[in-house]
């Protein structure tokens, strides 16, 4: 997928000198912000009967789904109170304006702004992780750098990390911004300056910026995050109260539950129909199944490969004897787990260009944290179902 949207953007001139004073960055623009936001744009388009249709920032703002979904990610107050309608209307616009100027949607201007779904690939590819909203903001600024001419800047600072190169680089970043783009304010500026610094110092392994100033520390992906939360730092345990730690882990299950439901309703979207073929796979499948439960193995509870699609009488009398949830069958986890390979396997041999949504290395890793193994990528899928299946049966 990443050849895709490289390709994407090679065949774009995103020049900030030719752009008009067109923001290609602004504040709000990070990983977890604009995967949630693009998450929001594909449910607001799938309850469109015209997926080309034009959309504003109201039509997300009243939706349900970015209300429940942004409320308690980012633990604000409710979208409709007064008090919250300017930070939401930058959390919302802000990434859309990004995605238009890297032409995954295209914007037209009248008394609002009417966006429309110009690669729906890659729009999907943004919103399924933080990871891959990440890469693709990676990649963008690469090209909008080189296009600008500034890339060449960038890197003679990733190979002289220092103060004084920092200062330089700062320097002529926000003399580029106040010249070719209608931003005529430093602060504003250096703003700009952090969300194009940090991912590219996060993927190269380099010290960015804190606070206008050159990190003490290299910059970490989980520094980029706009909904982080500071006490999480291990220096400050000891210091951190106990309502902060409380609300820590609130914050934690919000997140946690907001991304298993956004990978059932993925797992929905991918599939029509049971993915276990047996004589209980008749009737519609709305049951998303943990093949590993979610309570058992939360680090892979929102892992799609981990889901798998049923119907309800696979899922409360197969999966879970007698429809007790706490319980999970060992034998038709076997056969979940199969099953999902054989999905896999199908899903990869369709998508050779865009196999974005499942990968064989999930799938190994779902096992191995399931099952407790270490089997390599490199496997086959054969011989990793025969594997699995000595596992069950109790051979070595």
């Amino acid at each position: 997928m990443l050849n895709i949207i490289e390709s994407h953007l090679n065949s774009l001139d995103l020049d900030i000198r030719k752009s008009n004073g067109e923001r290609f960055m602004d504040q709000k623009v990070t990983p977890d912000v604009l995967c949630i936001i693009a998450d929001c744009v594909v449910n607001l388009l799938q309850g469109f009967q015209d997926e080309e249709r034009e959309f504003t920032v109201k039509d997300i703002w009243d939706s349900d789904y970015f209300n429940e979904t942004v409320k308690d990610v980012f633990s604000k107050p409710d979208v409709h109170e007064k008090t919250a309608k300017n930070e939401y209307n930058k959390v919302i616009q802000q990434p859309l304006n990004m995605l238009a100027y890297a032409k995954i949607l295209s914007k037209r201007k009248a008394r609002a702004n009417y966006y429309k779904l110009e690669s729906k690939d890659i729009l999907e590819f943004i919103s399924l992780r933080e990871r891959n909203s990440y890469d693709f903001l990676y990649l963008y600024l690469l090209k909008v750098l080189k296009d600008s001419s500034l890339l060449e800047d960038f890197e003679h600072f990733k190979e002289n990390n220092t103060r004084h190169e920092f200062a330089s680089l700062k320097n002529k970043f926000l003399d580029f911004i106040l010249l070719y783009t209608k931003i005529n304010q430093k602060t504003e500026a250096s703003r700009i300056f952090t969300k194009v610094l940090n991912p590219y110092a996060a993927k190269n392994e380099i010290h960015g910026t804190v606070l206008g100033n050159l990190s003490t520390k290299v910059i970490t992906f989980s520094d980029l995050r706009y909904n982080r939360i500071n006490f999480r730092d291990k220096n400050k345990e000891k210091n951190v109260t106990r309502k902060s730690y409380s609300d820590e882990k609130r914050h934690s299950a919000v997140l946690t539950k907001y991304h298993i439901e956004k990978a059932k309703k993925i797992i929905k979207r991918m599939h029509n129909s049971s993915e276990v073929n047996d004589e209980f796979a008749l009737g519609e499948a709305t049951q998303v199944h943990h093949i590993f439960s979610q309570s058992e193995y939360p680090t892979i509870a929102a892992k799609l490969e981990n889901l798998i699609l049923l119907t309800p009488q696979q899922h409360f009398t197969r999966a879970h004897p007698n429809n007790n949830t706490h319980i999970t069958s060992k034998d038709y986890q076997l056969i979940c787990l199969i099953a999902k390979s054989n999905t896999i396997e199908t899903y990869l041999a369709k998508n050779k260009e865009k196999s974005y949504i499942y990968t064989k290395e999930g799938y190994i890793y779902v096992v191995n944290t399931g099952l407790n193994q270490s089997f390599d990528n490199e496997i086959s899928f054969k011989s990793l179902k025969n594997r699995i299946i000595n596992i069950y049966n109790g051979v070595s």
